[in-house]
């Protein structure tokens, strides 16, 4: 599922002449990806990670919930161990680059279809091979992947432009617990300005760009 319409015609393509496959759905958005799954029940669903309204890891755990048996391939244009990881931790059983679809698209999802993980060759080579092809989460979560669902959001709302103070009253802690999460996530991630963790924040879609 994907929100360019040119991105579903060439996965259309892909699929067209391969026997023993189907799409039986397509969807330009996260909440329509999930009335899909839940109304045809699929053996695969592909989301791109960046659809609108909701976006594809959001997509992704509440398929797992109405679609348990559903498989779901992620594709998507950004190669960070922060999406990747929470990918797995969301069920996803393939991670697939869009630069790498043309070529890989298809054989991520035989490999699926004989329930076996797949990955983009250039998430592989960034992995020691004996991780594969049996990944697990903590193969893929890195030093600056490895943020509480707390720290997460105050990495967005610090990228959002919040002073402490203003991060402080929004979630009800005190300005000293902000700035203790704020210098404990930067030294999680090896970063040393906020300028450095907004960066951070966009390249793996914790805020918009």
């Amino acid at each position: 599922m994907d929100d360019h319409s040119v991105v579903r015609e060439g996965i259309r393509a892909l699929f067209h002449s391969e026997k023993g496959m189907q799409i039986c759905a397509e969807a330009a958005n996260g909440y329509d990806a999930i009335r899909k799954a839940e109304k045809f029940k699929p053996d695969i669903t592909i989301l791109d990670i960046g659809m609108p309204e909701m976006n594809g890891l959001e997509a992704l755990r509440k398929i797992r919930v109405v679609c348990p048996k559903t498989q779901v391939l992620i594709l998507s244009m950004h190669h960070s161990d922060f999406l990747l990881a929470e990918s797995l931790k969301a069920g996803a059983k393939a991670y697939v680059l869009k630069d790498d679809a043309g070529d890989c698209l298809v054989t991520a999802v035989n490999a699926l279809r004989n329930h076996k993980k797949y990955f983009s060759p250039g998430i592989r080579k960034s992995k020691p091979p004996k991780s594969f092809p049996d990944i697990s989460t903590s193969d893929v979560i890195s030093s600056h992947s490895r943020l509480t669902t707390r720290e997460r959001e105050i990495v967005r709302y610090i990228a959002e432009g919040l002073t402490s103070k203003e991060v402080a009253e929004t979630l009800g802690i005190t300005i000293k617990t902000v700035e203790s999460h704020r210098t404990r996530i930067m030294r999680k991630l090896g970063v040393h300005s906020v300028v450095e963790l907004v960066r951070y924040a966009i390249r793996n879609k914790i805020v918009g760009a």
